[in-house]
């Protein structure tokens, strides 16, 4: 079945028009710092606003309002976490990658160390890694 309801499209262009808005605002009202750096931290909550979005959208059982609710409060959670980041930098341990102690970029023959690799979870294959240099 294509349409179950037309009168769905015409609710969830409704809600779309209202809650995309809405979004937008608490965004701006957040500040830049909200979805600027995208740490991992940062990934998961706009992976949540998506998700909450989606959900506002397209299921009746999420009312206009507690949706707002929801996404006004993914935010300011956000900004209370990267308020006690800046605030109590041992936080920042929980909350940020580490920075690598080394580079793990190519070292001279093109190839990265392979306890580098390894500390990093990653695996190395049989292609070498191409420098900025040879291409």
């Amino acid at each position: 079945m294509v349409l179950k309801n037309p009168g769905d499209l015409l609710r969830l262009l409704v809600i779309a028009a209202i809650v995309y808005p809405a979004l937008v605002l608490i965004l701006r009202l957040s500040g830049k710092r909200t979805l600027s750096k995208l740490n991992a931290f940062d990934f998961v909550v706009t992976v949540a606003l998506g998700s909450t979005l989606a959900t506002i959208l397209l299921s009746r059982d999420v009312s206009l309002l507690e949706g707002i609710l929801a996404l006004a409060l993914l935010v300011t959670l956000q900004y209370v976490v990267a308020l006690l980041a800046v605030r109590w930098p041992p936080s920042q341990r929980l909350l940020k990658a580490r920075a690598p102690r080394c580079c793990c970029a190519t070292v001279g023959c093109g190839t990265p160390p392979c306890d580098a690799l390894g500390s990093r979870r990653v695996r190395s294959g049989r292609r070498p890694v191409v420098t900025a240099s040879e291409t």
